[in-house]
């Protein structure tokens, strides 16, 4: 019996030496300490020269193999610094607006976009530019269109 015993003490002590460190291996203290300081100094560095000409934006969208996060920070930087349209003139729209077209359709036609991307570029420029609502519908349905599924 006592052997037994033995070996039954021995395996729950190996057993709890185990848990322990499986435990240690998961919960590191000091990693999540670092992650937290990583997430802040990103957070808390802010970008001075993140200005860009609008046709600079557009030729990252027009690249195909601008990545989902490269668009994602085109499309932020448009809407951040030439998010507001220059007023119809009269019943037509203004002649800067096409660059506008052009961004919202090559947006819906670029092969790393998603509908996340498309909508809330599009829900936000049509709450910037309440006159051009309607054109900007336009160019996001021929976008839409013309992806060919």
């Amino acid at each position: 019996m006592s052997d037994v015993s033995i070996w039954v003490q021995s395996f729950l002590g190996l057993v709890a030496i185990l848990g322990i460190l499986i435990w240690l291996f998961f919960y590191s203290p000091k990693k999540s300490v670092i992650q937290e300081k990583i997430i802040k100094k990103k957070k808390s560095t802010p970008r001075v020269d993140d200005y860009r000409p609008l046709e600079a934006l557009l030729e990252v969208i027009k690249n195909k193999k601008s990545s989902r996060e490269e668009l994602k920070e085109a499309l932020d930087l448009v809407l951040k610094h030439h998010g507001t349209i220059h007023p119809k003139l009269g019943a037509r729209t203004h002649p800067d607006f096409n660059i506008y077209g052009e961004i919202v359709f090559r947006i819906c036609r670029h092969p790393n976009t998603d509908k996340d991307l498309i909508i809330n570029f599009d829900k936000e420029l049509e709450k910037r530019n309440e006159a051009y609502k309607r054109d900007i519908n336009d160019f996001l349905t021929k976008g839409l269109n013309s992806r060919g599924f």
